[in-house]
């Protein structure tokens, strides 16, 4: 009996980070803003580069939106129009343009602790790429 009110307070104890526990991994409930499709545009300053703006997706942390910047068909820059107010979310998004500009292309690893950001930055990044063609 000694034994028996530790052990239960000790499972409730451990119990209560599991039942407080949100994931920040999962599939980003996303969806594209109908108003806002893929566009392509001249580059302001620029006469050889053209920028592309994403769709923006609809997360579950906020929206994000990414722009991209071609010389011809290589990919020389990435900004973020639209990403959520999170610490992860800003501590991913330089590694996920870096990630993006070495890969050329939307096939890029997720960065950890921030999969719901990664996923729907991907998935914004592709629709600029297919805009582009």
């Amino acid at each position: 009996m000694k034994r028996a009110i530790p052990v239960v307070v000790l499972s409730i104890a451990g119990l209560v980070p599991v039942w407080r526990y949100e994931p920040s991994a999962g599939t980003p409930a996303s969806t594209a803003a109908p108003a806002t499709t893929p566009s392509a545009s001249a580059s302001p300053g620029t006469s050889s580069g053209t920028v592309v703006k994403g769709t923006t997706i609809r997360t579950d942390k906020g929206p994000v939106q990414v722009q991209v910047t071609f010389d011809g068909d290589r990919i020389t820059a990435v900004s973020m129009l639209q990403q959520p107010n999170h610490p992860q979310t800003t501590a991913a998004v330089p590694k996920l343009v870096a990630e993006t500009l070495k890969a050329q292309s939307a096939d890029i690893d997720t960065v950890s602790g921030a999969t719901i950001t990664s996923d729907a930055y991907k998935e914004s990044l592709q629709a600029a790429i297919d805009v582009r063609g």
